[in-house]
């Protein structure tokens, strides 16, 4: 190896360090809380040396949902590639959610993040292009797979409806915890009883397992594993 690819390869761990970091400090102090001074105590840098790395707070914010909408793809990806009962294919759905939600709970929080005003006032048109490109694949991406599940209403508003709904549940537990209201397993039931409504709404029953059957959810995380040993890579 070349000391230019040594280079680049520990410039894109040093990066990789950092997003973590940003991970951790945002799920503890919030969007608002979070700061590069923060995140670069976290990773036991300076402030100065995390600048030469990203410019500023946006910036790793940016890297963030780069990251979040690329990990979205590669899951609905996995679970396009499956042949599945409508019931069993809308468990998966619903499963690669709470999946995401239990390994990246940082994806939602800059998802609403993405909701706030002005909060893109300072990135350039290039790359908001960008970010709702990609983000409008996902959106297909789901609006395809639903639309196995059900046929007669339009795939992107069951597409609009599941997304909204858990991501409007994550930020509904979100409130409840700061206000010291519930507890982890509370929060998992109510999500599971709200999927039983969306089901009977669907009109499925509960999929029965076929004996020797992969579970649906490993579909779309059985590579896992290896996106988080290339995460760290990741721009």
């Amino acid at each position: 190896m070349g000391v230019s690819d040594r280079r680049k390869r520990e410039r894109e761990a040093r990066r990789g360090e950092i997003l973590g970091a940003a991970r951790d400090v945002l799920l503890t102090h919030g969007l608002r809380g979070t700061t590069t001074k923060e995140i670069a105590e976290r990773c036991e840098l300076s402030e100065a040396t995390l600048f030469f790395y990203f410019r500023n707070k946006d910036e790793i914010l940016l890297s963030l949902i780069f990251e979040s909408i690329s990990f979205w793809a590669q899951g609905l990806d996995a679970l396009a590639a499956t042949e599945m009962p409508a019931a069993q294919l809308l468990d998966a759905i619903w499963q690669f959610h709470e999946e995401v939600y239990r390994e990246h709970p940082d994806y939602f929080v800059i998802s609403a993040y993405l909701a706030q005003p002005h909060v893109l006032d300072n990135v350039s048109t290039d790359v908001k292009d960008e970010i709702a490109r990609r983000s409008g694949e996902n959106f297909r991406r789901l609006r395809e797979l639903l639309g196995r599940v059900d046929a007669s209403t339009p795939g992107a508003v069951l597409a609009d409806l599941m997304w909204s709904l858990f991501l409007g549940l994550t930020i509904s537990e979100a409130s409840r915890a700061n206000l010291g209201y519930g507890g982890r397993g509370e929060h998992l039931q109510i999500r599971s009883e709200i999927f039983s409504v969306v089901k009977r709404a669907f009109g499925l029953r509960p999929a029965r397992r076929v004996a020797g059957a992969r579970e649906p959810q490993r579909a779309a995380s059985r590579s896992t594993g290896a996106r988080k040993a290339r995460r760290a890579g990741q721009p």
